[in-house]
């Protein structure tokens, strides 16, 4: 049976180390599930989320040239993409005008907050750089004198 990258595969745990885990696929082979790929969350310890004999669900990462599978548990149970057949909805930008005439309401919260961010980090910037620009005119005046 030839993998393809990217094929999602039902498989079965065969074996669990510290750095991931084994799993038997259909037709005799074999791959492994790096503890990386096993959720979604930080994994310390792949005991807390496979168990040896357990069935999971996979996807082919990728194949090396000498043989060795490349698995994901997280890929595999990740939200299945749209249909084909159903739009995507648009987005709009604020304060632009519909084709029915109406216009989108503007996220003036939204934008104000991030203006009171950059505000505040233009003025921390400021503050660093007059502090590093002090301290370059003291050492080249301390070079002169010496």
């Amino acid at each position: 049976m030839q993998l393809e990258v990217g094929a999602v595969l039902d498989g079965k745990v065969t074996g669990i180390t510290n750095f991931g885990a084994f799993v038997a696929l259909p037709g005799g082979r074999s791959g492994l599930v790096h503890i990386s790929e096993v959720a979604d969350a930080f994994v310390r310890d792949v005991h807390d989320y496979l168990t040896e004999q357990q069935e999971v669900r996979v996807k082919v990462l990728s194949v090396s040239p000498e043989g060795k599978i490349s698995l994901s548990v997280k890929q595999a149970n990740a939200q299945a993409p749209r249909e084909a057949g159903r739009p995507r909805p648009r987005r709009e930008a604020p304060g632009s005008i519909r084709r029915d005439g109406s216009q989108t309401v503007t996220a003036d919260s939204g934008n104000q907050q991030f203006e009171d961010k950059l505000k505040r980090f233009m003025q921390e910037s400021d503050g660093k750089m007059s502090g590093n620009k002090l301290f370059q005119q003291q050492r080249k005046g301390q070079r002169r004198r010496k």
